[in-house]
């Protein structure tokens, strides 16, 4: 007994020690961007690493708004994009798994199918037609384009479906239809808080890819009052010989800070949704 306790005590040693080195290594390039955006250029050039702030923040941000950066248009248009295309991928692909879970019928399973062939093709590859379609429509400098596509995330209905084949009882709903409720209001106020969880974790993940979306807000909005953060920091860089490097960093940040208050307002369900949401039948 006195062996066995004693070799568990290692093991929780060696996996808190794990644990710890994995964390600080998560950790440490959003530190290094965060200390960088505190130092001068040639600093940065001589040791692109550093621990400590340095003094330069200041003269970083006037170079920042020297470079026509406007922090507070850019973060309102990525806010706009983002809780637009993230609220419409979320409730869309909820209403899919539940109509894939809840009903029986003859092409469910086709249907899904179909759903699971289009994760395979790369979004790149319909680039081209979708600004033609766009382009034709006057949809150019607008959110709409990269809000309403959104609604059409596959890889969200699988993990929803998968979600609700973990969770979901039809009982629940038959229940629902008993007392007279409609079907959308069996959806909205008995399953979605049902699937708080899930959707949780899986907007996260959509807000994220929304906020570091490049290529199509780049293509479609050339319109400087319509640029979102991750454009206005992408023409940061200039010309390498007059390249502000503290200021690219400092724009960095700004970028990256909303990614971490929704990350540390909804994490606490990540685990919970990824334990249920992974469960196949």
């Amino acid at each position: 007994m006195k062996s066995m306790s004693v070799s568990r005590g290692i093991a929780k040693t060696i996996i808190y020690i794990v644990c710890i080195f994995l964390s600080i290594l998560s950790i440490f390039p959003f530190w290094i961007m965060l200390m960088n955006a505190t130092r001068g250029t040639y600093e940065i050039q001589q040791h692109a690493i550093s621990l400590l702030p340095s003094t330069f923040l200041l003269s970083n941000w006037s170079v920042l708004i020297g470079k026509s950066f406007n922090p507070l248009l850019g973060f309102f248009n990525s806010m706009v994009i983002s809780v637009g295309s993230t609220a419409c991928a979320v409730y869309f692909s909820s209403l899919t798994a539940y109509g894939l879970t809840a009903y029986s019928w003859k092409l469910r399973k086709p249907f899904f199918t179909f759903i699971l062939a289009i994760m395979m093709i790369p979004a790149q590859m319909s680039s081209i037609g979708f600004y033609q379609f766009i382009y034709k429509l006057g949809w150019t400098n607008n959110f709409l384009p990269l809000i309403l596509p959104s609604i059409a995330a596959p890889a969200m209905v699988f993990f929803m479906r998968q979600y609700l084949v973990a969770t979901f009882s039809i009982d629940i709903v038959n229940s629902a239809r008993i007392d007279g409720a409609g079907e959308f209001h069996t959806f909205n106020r008995i399953i979605l808080p049902i699937m708080k969880p899930a959707i949780a974790t899986q907007a996260i993940f959509a807000f994220v890819a929304s906020w570091n979306n490049l290529f199509m807000p780049m293509v479609l909005l050339t319109a400087n009052d319509k640029y979102t953060m991750p454009i206005m920091v992408s023409l940061l860089k200039g010309d390498i010989f007059k390249r502000e490097y503290g200021s690219i960093y400092l724009g960095l940040s700004l970028t990256v800070l909303p990614l971490f208050f929704v990350y540390f307002a909804l994490s606490k369900y990540i685990i919970a949704g990824v334990q249920l949401g992974g469960v196949k039948e």
